[in-house]
C-alpha cells in the first residue's frame, strides 16, 4: 500500500536531489542498526516523506556522513540522522511488519510470512517508546480487515480508517502543531488508500479479493476515482501549507504537488489505462 509519496527525482536540483537520498539512506542505515540487515528491504519512500516534513518543522540539529554499504558498495552514499530519521526507521518497521500480516491473513502468502519472522523481533520495542502510534496502526489494521471481510462497500469508510492510521503516525508529539499534522495526514492517507485500491482494482477483481471499487459495484471508473484523490491531496496541502516549513520545503512541494501524481500515473501507464479515462 506505501510507495506513493515520493518525489519527482528529475524535477528536483542538484542539491535536493542529493538531499533527498541522504535522508532516504540515513533511515536505511537506522534501519541496519535499530533492527536488521533484511528489514532494510521494508524501506519506503513514504518514511523519506514523514522525516523530512518533522525534520523541516522542528530543524533538529544533524549528524551527517557518507559510507557505502551492502546495497550500494561501489560508491560511498551520503546520509543524515537525527531523532526524525530514527523515528522514521522505526515507524517503517512497525508498517512493514503489519502490512505483512495483513497480506499474510488475506492470502497465506509465504513471503508475507518470512517478512513477519524477519520484522517481529525488531517491532517488540518499539511500541515502549512510541505508544500511540503504535497502537494506531495496530487498529487500523483490525478495522479495516474487519471492514473487508464485510465486504464493505463504502470506500470513504476504509480511507478514513488508513487516514487515522497515518494521522497518528505523522503526529511525533502532541504539541501545537500536533492538529495540524494529524488533519495533514488523515488526508495524505486517504489518498494513498484511494489510489492503491485504483490501481489494485484489476488485479483484485481477477483474483477475487477486496477491494472498496469493486465493493460499490459501479464498474472501472478511473475518472471518478480520480475525482477522490484529488479531493484528499486538496485537503493535505491545505494543512500543509499552514505549517512554517522552510527547510527543505522545496523537496516536501515537489513530493505533494507533484510527486505523488507522478508516481500514479506511472503505475497507471503501466496497466495500460486509456488516455480518455485519465484527466491530464
Amino acid at each position: 500500500m506505501f510507495g506513493y509519496v515520493m518525489a519527482s527525482v528529475k524535477e528536483l536540483s542538484y542539491d535536493a536531489k542529493n538531499r533527498y537520498t541522504a535522508v532516504y539512506c540515513g533511515i536505511c542505515r537506522q534501519i541496519r542498526e535499530r533492527s536488521s540487515q533484511a528489514a532494510r528491504l521494508s524501506l519506503s519512500y513514504d518514511m523519506a516523506f514523514l522525516a523530512l516534513l518533522l525534520m523541516s518543522l522542528y530543524e533538529p540539529e544533524e549528524t551527517t556522513g557518507e559510507r557505502a554499504c551492502n546495497l550500494h558498495p561501489l560508491k560511498p552514499r551520503p546520509w543524515v540522522d537525527n531523532e526524525y530519521i530514527r523515528y522514521a526507521a522505526d515507524m517503517n518497521v512497525y508498517l512493514a511488519y503489519y502490512n505483512a500480516l495483513d497480506d499474510y491473513e488475506d492470502e497465506r502468502r509465504l513471503l508475507s510470512k518470512a517478512a513477519m519472522g524477519l520484522l517481529k523481533t525488531s517491532c517488540d520495542p518499539i511500541p515502549e517508546q512510541y505508544p500511540r502510534q503504535c497502537a494506531a496502526i495496530e487498529a487500523c489494521i483490525a478495522r479495516l480487515s474487519q471492514l473487508e471481510q464485510e465486504n464493505c462497500p463504502n470506500p470513504d469508510e476504509c480511507a478514513a480508517c488508513f487516514g487515522q492510521l497515518m494521522g497518528e503516525i505523522l503526529v511525533y508529539r502532541e504539541d501545537l502543531w500536533a492538529p495540524t499534522l494529524r488533519q495533514l495526514g488523515m488526508a495524505l492517507g486517504r489518498y494513498i488508500y484511494l489510489a492503491d485500491a485504483a490501481i489494485d482494482y484489476r488485479r483484485d477483481k481477477k483474483k477475487n479479493r477486496y477491494n472498496p471499487f469493486l465493493a460499490m459495484d459501479t464498474g472501472e471508473d478511473w475518472p471518478r476515482w480520480e475525482q477522490y484523490l484529488v479531493m484528499a491531496m486538496g485537503r493535505c496541502t491545505d494543512y500543509y501549507e499552514r505549517l512554517p516549513l522552510v527547510q527543505d520545503k522545496d523537496i516536501l512541494d515537489n513530493i505533494l504537488y507533484s510527486g505523488v501524481w507522478v508516481e500514479y500515473r506511472r503505475r497507471q501507464r503501466a496497466l495500460k489505462v486509456p488516455r480518455e479515462e485519465v484527466n491530464d
